[in-house]
């Protein structure tokens, strides 16, 4: 059991084999935090707490007397708004009165092995066989009424984490108003902390930044419906000289796919608080008598051996705790997407030349795209219609299938199910299921509006609208994607006092289709997408354990937007596909050579029309995917480590991945600049034992010599040349 309780102390300690946690009931009740970093022994860390009076920062009714004893000035579990604490938050309620007020104090705990579960929401789990994962449920109440809260904690022993999240509980006989439930709070003793995030926009996801924390309110946001290009719901704090081999960092990961925010303050005694839930500012959740509310799960790791070993935990408790697809231990398909090869412009004829090329090549799986339903040329209409368009096809979509199938490939589907274009049948009957304040003109955004998942119908709709499709044939795969923000959030079934829960709601339902179709179709292998990487979060990886990293599949800006994901998720949910070049996006052109080798940095695939390749290109595209299959174990399971930085390195990128038990590793590099009278770059390769000899292009080296000394790589031939090394042990 990794959760230990002292009754003298009335501590919590929960250790892993990482960090340790710790928390205290103190003398008035109140949950204090205690410790969170490398680990220690079980000792009462309560000690450590500065008190004393630092003026205007009030004391409970409890401690009138005791002028030092203040919530605006001790670590808290769980801090709440109206109990003389000043400093952010994780919670906030609205009682009968009017007055938002709460003073949470502790009543009880449960400790047992395994791992709790989250009523439809996503979460870590454990085996029943796995005794190294427990649990810890900490139970406060309102000292004023019969308001409970539930803090929950699991505790991952082997991988390093350690989840939370938050039941409340309305036993005050009256409906009260939710205003705020972040999920996970943590108070360090400290504010010499450096922030990193993962910030962008379509095209440009998860862009690497750090920054000090400073003085006041910081950190990020989304407010647009979904996790979003723009911010990504991961953080780190580390300290200042943390680099990727040494040094303390902290992880936070919300599992959630909506509107989420992360801040941390560092306040008047130079301490830090971070916070991280769901966004407050479209969030009002009237909670009724006898009803509760969770509040999506965190997933905490703290490594003091720099940012590699915290990237290596959260990638080894994803795959054995999160991603849950019957694809997760098995190889996934090399396959080709049509959409950059045709767009819109397609039938049965051009499909099946690219299936015949694809099946010629070695490719596992043929998917169609966009355009193969209702009246849809254009993204301009047919959103909602999901009813094939065999005149379009010029078959029906089984006649396709069989076709392809029997070439030896899979056959995956492209649905964006949460949307509806006005210009659909489904629209012009049901207007009331698309998000439109009564009143307004809505906001559109690729000429589409959004449907109302909070609402049974709706869902009740795309499910057997899905089914129907998939039930026709023998689809194999699913592309979701989404391709918008959510605006002009409105359910005609909610009265005006709870539209405030609406987008929540929103997301439960995405999560409740989902799983209803997984459910339905066990072997479905699901990719998930929003318009690329505007979705990419844990949450996501619970039902799909690969997501269309992002729209942008240009070789060179793909190496920083994967660079960034790196930190918190596997790269074998990182979808990538080579690309024709010019590029679609930015127009630049990169040999053929480079963009598979960076589309090999996660699950490979093609975007091109392999149709109108030269046989030479042909030839490489063998031979690229003969190596993707030779290594793919490696890809999938090894350990990856970013050698190099994009956002500091401007010359080349590189990355390795290593097998987990040092028996060969395979380094990749990327030439973003090359300069006249260049000296050869040196790599040095990471996760290979020390000991052992390991051959590199027919010469033989120690571990030591290739991870202290390093290789020279030779000189590229001309700009974005790339190559990759591979080290095997004899």
């Amino acid at each position: 059991m990794a959760v230990y309780y002292c009754k003298e102390k009335q501590t919590f300690t929960l250790q892993t084999k990482k960090s340790t946690y710790q928390m205290k009931v103190d003398d008035h009740g109140v949950l204090l935090h205690t410790y969170f970093g490398s680990v220690m022994d079980g000792s009462d860390l309560s000690y450590v707490i500065a008190k004393r009076d630092r003026g205007f920062s009030g004391n409970p009714a409890d401690s009138i007397y005791q002028r030092e004893y203040s919530l605006d000035c001790l670590p808290q579990e769980y801090p709440v708004f109206g109990n003389g604490d000043f400093r952010i938050d994780g919670f906030c309620m609205q009682g009968e009165s009017g007055a938002c007020s709460c003073d949470l104090r502790y009543r009880d705990y449960t400790i047992y092995e395994g791992k709790y579960h989250l009523e439809g929401l996503p979460a870590l789990f454990a085996d029943k066989e796995d005794k190294t994962v427990s649990t810890l449920e900490v139970v406060l109440k309102d000292q004023f009424s019969e308001l409970y809260v539930r803090l929950l904690y699991g505790v991952f022993e082997e991988t390093g984490a350690i989840t939370r999240s938050v039941i409340v509980e309305n036993h005050t006989g009256k409906p009260v108003q939710l205003h705020r439930v972040l999920s996970a709070c943590v108070d360090f003793d400290r504010s010499d902390l450096e922030m990193i995030h993962f910030y962008g926009k379509h095209t440009l996801e998860r862009q690497f930044e750090c920054q000090p924390l400073m003085h006041g309110i910081s950190g990020i946001r989304s407010t647009r419906g979904t996790s979003s290009h723009q911010h990504n719901p991961f953080v780190i704090l580390k300290e200042k000289h943390t680099t990727e081999d040494v040094g303390g960092c902290y992880g936070f990961s919300l599992l959630y796919s909506g509107g989420f925010e992360a801040k941390v303050e560092v306040d008047q005694s130079d301490t830090a608080r971070f916070l991280m839930g769901i966004e407050e500012e479209n969030f009002c959740y009237t909670l009724e008598d006898k009803e509760t509310f969770t509040a999506p799960e965190v997933c905490m790791i703290y490594t003091d051996k720099g940012m590699t070993d915290l990237s290596h935990c959260y990638h080894d408790t994803y795959m054995k705790h999160l991603i849950r697809s019957w694809w997760k231990d098995k190889k996934r398909p090399v396959l080709v997407n049509n959409w950059e090869a045709t767009y819109f412009d397609f039938n049965a004829e051009k499909l099946l030349a690219i299936a015949k090329e694809a099946a010629n090549l070695g490719l596992d799986m043929m998917v169609l795209d966009d355009g193969w339903f209702g009246k849809r040329d254009s993204d301009n209409s047919g959103l909602g219609d999901w009813f094939v368009n065999e005149e379009k096809l010029g078959c029906s979509l089984k006649e396709l299938v069989d076709k392809i199938n029997a070439m030896g490939l899979k056959f995956g589907i492209w649905f964006e199910p949460e949307m509806i274009s006005e210009d659909s049948d489904l629209y012009r009957r049901h207007p009331e299921w698309a998000f439109k304040i009564p009143g307004r003109e809505p906001v559109r955004s690729r000429n589409q509006l959004v449907l109302d998942f909070s609402r049974k119908d709706v869902r009740e709709y795309v499910e057997e609208r899905l089914y129907a499709i998939m039930d026709s044939a023998n689809i194999e795969y699913i592309k979701w994607d989404m391709n918008r923000s959510i605006n002009d959030v409105y359910s005609a079934l909610l009265p005006p006092s709870r539209q405030g829960e609406v987008l929540h709601r929103y997301v439960l339902g995405l999560y409740e289709v989902t799983e209803h179709l997984l459910q339905r179709y066990p072997k479905l292998l699901l990719e998930g997408c929003s318009g690329g990487g505007g979705r990419f979060d844990a949450g996501m990886l619970y039902y799909a354990p690969q997501i269309w990293c992002s729209d942008n599949t240009d070789a060179i800006e793909r190496t920083r937007i994967q660079y960034g994901t790196s930190f918190c998720y596997p790269m074998s949910s990182v979808s990538a596909h080579v690309s024709v070049c010019p590029n679609h996006q930015n127009g630049r052109v990169t040999p053929l050579k480079t963009r598979a080798i960076c589309a090999m940095q996660g699950t490979f695939g093609y975007e091109l029309d392999i149709s109108k390749m030269t046989d030479e290109e042909k030839d490489e595209v063998r031979r690229q995917i003969q190596t993707y299959n030779e290594h793919y174990a490696l890809f999938q399971f090894g350990d990856y480590y970013r050698l190099s930085s994009p956002f500091e390195n401007q010359d080349y990128v590189a990355w390795e991945y290593a097998a987990k038990d040092k028996s060969y590793a395979v380094i990749s590099i990327i030439f973003t600049d090359v300069h006249a009278n260049a000296y050869p770059t040196r790599v040095r390769f990471k996760g290979l034992c020390e000991s052992a000899v390991y051959e590199v292009r027919g010469e033989q080296y120690t571990g030591s010599a290739l991870m202290h000394g390093g290789y020279r790589i030779g000189m590229p031939e001309g700009n974005y040349d790339s190559f990759m090394l591979y080290a095997k042990r004899v």
